[in-house]
């Protein structure tokens, strides 16, 4: 039995399964707490990004549409603005997301699984990170929508190679899933996250499910393919250090290869002819790519502060 003073989220999941009624009464709800929030648009969420279930009739119901606009008014405003006003030129927009790119491209848990996590603890960090891009290929399929020319070009590649480039075996997902077996990665539920995962986790769902937010979502989407790399090759470097059976590595091994090309593609064909048509989008792109950072930094620092304390004790 749920009450007004449980968590949204719970109460979320329970008007799902009683029908219309019990929705319309929950459009105003409020929640808990920040985590709380989170938990519950994970699951709005889910009704239009996830597999399909039951419940993917109410993804469109005027009661979820009115509490995910209130939780993600809120959710935006703390996500915040630009320090500063947007560059409109469109080398000016590249250079800009390439520094904030390189400004914060190896967090300090990446350093440290590198060079002096224990295997149990590389282990549990790539069941907590789920892999530098988790969901990719659905975002980049999103992103596309409305597009012409060498954007849509550039993002239809980008979406083909993480399909294997028609290589079922080689898919980027199917990768990851043979990484998981070779070393018991355990996903995580929602209830045993942190926060910070929580809301790393929602910033994907913010960006696809709105549409204009689309600008946002080129840039935090570049700045991922621009980070992505240099992570995976410190990953790859703590594979070898602690011996890792050989089927961990494609995964890795695939995006350490080709995201430093993504990422470089995705700037020059994606973002540059998108702004020289589009300067309005400057200040979203790049504001998109603060948001990536802002919810990574604190995941990972969440991450490496738990980790090396569950280590040290």
């Amino acid at each position: 039995m749920t009450t007004m003073t449980s968590p949204l989220a719970i109460r979320f999941d329970h008007a799902l399964a009683e029908g219309e009624s019990a929705l319309v009464a929950l459009a105003g709800g409020v929640p808990v707490s920040r985590r709380d929030r989170f938990t519950t648009l994970l699951t709005v969420y889910d009704l239009r990004l996830g597999p399909l279930s039951r419940y993917a009739q109410f993804a469109e119901h005027p009661a979820v549409a009115t509490l995910k606009w209130h939780l993600e008014q809120e959710w935006i405003r703390e996500l915040g603005a630009l320090d500063g006003p947007a560059p409109t030129s469109p080398d000016d927009v590249a250079a800009a997301l390439r520094a904030l790119a390189a400004r914060d491209r190896l967090p300090a848990v990446y350093a440290w699984i590198a060079k002096d996590a224990s295997w149990p603890d590389v282990v549990r960090f790539l069941s907590l990170e789920g892999g530098p891009d988790g969901g990719f290929d659905d975002l980049v399929a999103m992103c596309q929508i409305g597009l012409t020319g060498r954007p849509k070009l550039e993002l239809a590649t980008n979406y083909w190679d993480e399909m294997g480039n028609g290589d079922r075996a080689a898919v980027h997902t199917t990768l990851h899933q043979q990484l998981s077996v070779a070393l018991g990665l355990t996903e995580q539920p929602r209830a045993a996250q942190s926060e910070a995962a929580l809301e790393r986790a929602a910033l994907g769902g913010l960006l696809a499910t709105n549409r204009g937010l689309q600008p946002e979502m080129l840039g935090a989407l570049g700045l991922t393919e621009l980070q992505a790399g240099p992570r995976c090759r410190m990953v790859l470097h703590a594979l070898d250090r602690c011996e890792a059976p050989a089927a961990a590595y494609p995964f890795y091994r695939e995006h350490a290869e080709v995201d430093p090309r993504h990422g470089k593609d995705w700037v020059d064909n994606a973002i540059i002819p998108i702004v020289e048509e589009h300067p309005e989008w400057s200040s979203g792109i790049l504001r998109g790519a603060c948001w990536r950072s802002r919810t990574n930094a604190a995941f990972f620092d969440d991450v490496y502060d738990g980790l090396t304390a569950q280590s040290a004790a």
